[in-house]
């Protein structure tokens, strides 16, 4: 069996132990002996974040070629049309390849915590939520699809990657479950009961 731990990585936070000058990595959050993080997500980035003791489902999870889905939340500049939204959901050319197919749609603002710092709101040029789904793993790859169909990502928060949710996690909390490794779905799945930061809760907007 392995250990799968379920983490809500905060803004600006590096999804890695190793030290970094002048910025907060997961050594000091998460004070968990020989897991290793299953993938990355951007320093500026927030939402879920798997870590695993075990190198088989590690690879599982992170490898490109098992193409496990990730779900994120992305609020971007202006309103996107349905010629934005087509061309998200077909595919973007970027500089290091198309992007595969995705799903994107529009969404109400989601119930979320509060960033520190907020995003920078520009006078008289709204914004808007989107929701896409991707399995594929290119660097930055929403930000830069967005940017790419001239809406950038203002806040990007990933709620899910493969059979796993973020649910009611708050920035800094963490809860662990235990897998049959290496198969990445929840048929092989043991939960065990909820173990959490020591951090408050942040505050829902």
């Amino acid at each position: 069996m392995a250990r799968l731990i379920l983490f809500n990585k905060p803004f600006r936070v590096l999804s890695q132990f190793s030290p970094a000058e002048n910025k907060q990595t997961l050594a000091d959050l998460l004070h968990i002996p020989n897991v290793y993080p299953a993938g990355r997500l951007d320093w500026d980035s927030e939402g879920l974040l798997l870590l695993t003791d075990n190198g088989a489902l590690q690879h599982r999870i992170s490898h490109p070629k098992f193409a496990v889905i990730k779900t994120y939340f992305a609020q971007v500049e202006g309103i996107p049309n349905t010629q934005a939204l087509a061309a998200l959901a077909n595919g973007v050319d970027l500089k290091d390849g198309k992007t595969k197919p995705a799903e994107v749609s529009l969404e109400q603002p989601p119930r979320l915590w509060d960033r520190h710092p907020p995003i920078r709101e520009r006078k008289n040029i709204p914004t808007a939520w989107l929701k896409l789904t991707i399995s594929e793993g290119k660097n930055r790859q929403v930000r830069r699809m967005t940017a790419a169909v001239g809406h950038p990502t203002l806040r990007l928060i990933r709620f899910r990657i493969g059979a796993w949710e973020l649910n009611d996690l708050a920035p800094g909390e963490w809860h662990e479950i235990v897998v049959k490794p290496p198969l990445a779905n929840t048929k092989n799945v043991k939960r065990l009961p909820q173990k959490r930061s020591t951090k408050p809760r942040a505050k829902k907007s």
